[in-house]
């Protein structure tokens, strides 16, 4: 073992016995903080389909095999952004609704860490400006990832899971924290992390330690996902996704892989589906999609 590798072990010991140790009250406590992985939602799946239960959070310093939707490739410089996978075992019928509850965590971490709140773009990417005045610049991307329960996946032949019926979910998420030099020049436009939104405020504050940004994450994510099992939760989940939303009233072109729709969107519905206005008429009530944000004609 090199010298080099000995420091980035200990560096990641250190991070995750800080990060234990302030969310100890949480049902995040156990925090797995690894110098490097293939991919931590690779990981958190494996610990699910083990039958580890929900709260273990693993991240890394760096992902030699990280991924968004669609098997895109994710990859950050070593420590330049935090990456982390949630083991969550939510009932099955509000499963859907995690992604949400992940992204108004983040966005109400970067605001009590900065003062700068960012927009939440459908269906799972935090983006700057939050308020929609210049082009949007991704900030942050979540991949949830769900084991279903027997005879509810689609190659079952699709059916409404009982209330008692739980899924498996690994909800990963990638925050652009400090690239320093920059982004690659073709993501230059299209990217952006906090060093660089916190040097344009009128004063400046510090950039968030990732050990700091993940425990304030987890804490907002404890009590979100606790709302999300309440009774109430699907409706206080997606009433607060409204409100923080960078897509509601938008033109949109929504990419549905073998075809693409235009249109406002208007709504999403208890499900956390968007809904388009579509330009031709009607709407559309929108489960997956890629959606791409449009200048007003």
């Amino acid at each position: 073992m090199t010298d080099d590798h000995s420091q980035q072990l200990a560096a990641a010991a250190e991070r995750q016995s800080r990060a234990r140790d302030a969310l100890g009250s949480t049902r995040f406590a156990d925090v797995r903080w690894l110098a490097s992985t293939g991919s931590t939602n690779s990981d958190g799946l494996e610990l699910l389909r083990a039958g580890e239960p929900e709260g273990i959070v693993v991240v890394a310093d760096h992902q030699g095999a990280g991924r968004g939707r669609r098997d895109r490739v994710w990859e950050a410089p070593e420590g330049a952004s935090l990456l982390f996978t949630v083991l969550l075992r939510p009932p099955a019928d509000r499963a859907g609704l995690t992604t949400a509850v992940l992204a108004l965590a983040a966005a109400d971490a970067v605001h009590a860490l900065t003062g700068v709140r960012p927009g939440l773009k459908w269906p799972n990417d935090l983006v700057w400006p939050g308020d929609g005045t210049g082009p949007d610049r991704k900030l942050a991307g979540i991949l949830a990832e769900a084991e279903w329960p027997p005879g509810t996946a689609e190659a079952s032949g699709w059916r409404e899971p009982s209330p008692g019926q739980r899924a498996a979910v690994a909800a990963g998420m990638g925050v652009n924290v400090a690239w320093g030099d920059g982004f690659p020049e073709d993501l230059a436009d299209r990217a952006v992390a906090l060093d660089e939104i916190v040097a344009s405020l009128p004063e400046p504050v510090a950039v968030p330690d990732r050990v700091d940004l993940l425990v304030e994450l987890l804490g907002f994510l404890d009590s979100g996902y606790r709302d999300l099992l309440a009774p109430d939760g699907p409706t206080v989940v997606v009433d607060r996704w409204r409100a923080g939303s960078a897509t509601l009233g938008r033109r949109v072109r929504v990419d549905l892989g073998a075809d693409d729709i235009e249109g406002v969107a208007v709504d999403v519905t208890a499900e956390g589906h968007l809904v388009v206005e579509r330009d031709e008429g009607g709407r559309k009530v929108l489960a997956v999609g890629d959606v791409i944000h449009l200048r007003p004609t």
